[in-house]
């Protein structure tokens, strides 16, 4: 399993969910969903050989939102490198340069060029630890794209945890490295993420401790007929979403 998440870059310009979320057009936010139900395999995308889960993810979110929205589609794996080494300038031939992405790099990749041929149409930044907008970037639009500084204590957890002597040694932020996730389910207890071709779950405290970037990602795979398979009007909503400065 490898890592390849670097630190956080931060951009004035960035959208941020808060003043969407401040328009009161939006429909309630359940206790609980899941939008990874309908699909059976999640491919690692080269993330148990090289570190590009910041891409991998972005795969694992057209995997979500075609499975809900229409049929299932699975990025390849080269489509996902070739999105890697466009952003990282990883050689996939000499295995040079395999430092990892920056989240906000990929994003803007995507947004412009596309990953797998897919394009999205905006990101929005999340407040850090504000589970309101974790849950609402997750129900809303399929799901949500976040960092984590893992520590090394996470290595051998089945349910990913702050560990009972804290944020110190093992436990620190970042003694392992920083990691691309994707979350495509939450309840009151937990967080899941697709990761490595699995999925994996995480309390909402060890997000609290660990989570340092999170962005709502709004894209036209969840859109079928112009209505999201949570009934959420993408016309509405893009009319909504212009009215919001950046």
């Amino acid at each position: 399993m490898k890592l390849g998440k670097l630190a956080p870059k931060h951009d004035v310009r960035t959208l941020q969910l808060a003043n969407y979320l401040d328009i009161g057009k939006l429909p309630p936010i359940p206790v609980q969903y899941d939008w990874g139900k309908k699909v059976p395999v999640w491919g690692a995308m080269g993330n148990l050989t090289i570190g590009d889960c910041t891409c991998a993810s972005a795969g694992h979110m057209v995997q979500a939102w075609t499975s809900n929205a229409s049929i299932e589609i699975t990025p390849s794996d080269d489509d996902i490198i070739a999105a890697y080494s466009a952003v990282s300038g990883y050689n996939p031939i000499t295995g040079e340069n395999d430092d990892g992405a920056v989240e906000l790099d990929v994003l803007n990749y995507w947004r412009k060029t596309g990953v797998a041929g897919h394009k999205i149409d905006a990101y929005t930044a999340c407040e850090p630890r504000n589970h309101a907008h974790v849950k609402a970037a997750v129900y809303l639009f399929g799901g949500c794209y976040i960092g984590l500084a893992l520590p090394l204590s996470a290595q051998n957890q089945a349910v990913w945890s702050v560990p009972s002597w804290g944020l110190h040694g093992s436990g620190a932020p970042g003694s392992w490295g920083g990691h691309a996730c994707s979350v495509v389910a939450f309840d009151s207890h937990y967080l899941t993420v697709v990761t490595w071709g699995a999925l994996q779950r995480m309390t909402w405290r060890f997000a609290d401790r660990y989570m340092d970037e999170s962005y709502a990602v709004l894209s036209q795979d969840f859109i079928n007929g112009g209505i999201a398979p949570n009934a959420l009007n993408w016309d509405a909503l893009q009319q909504d979403l212009s009215k919001v400065a950046h």
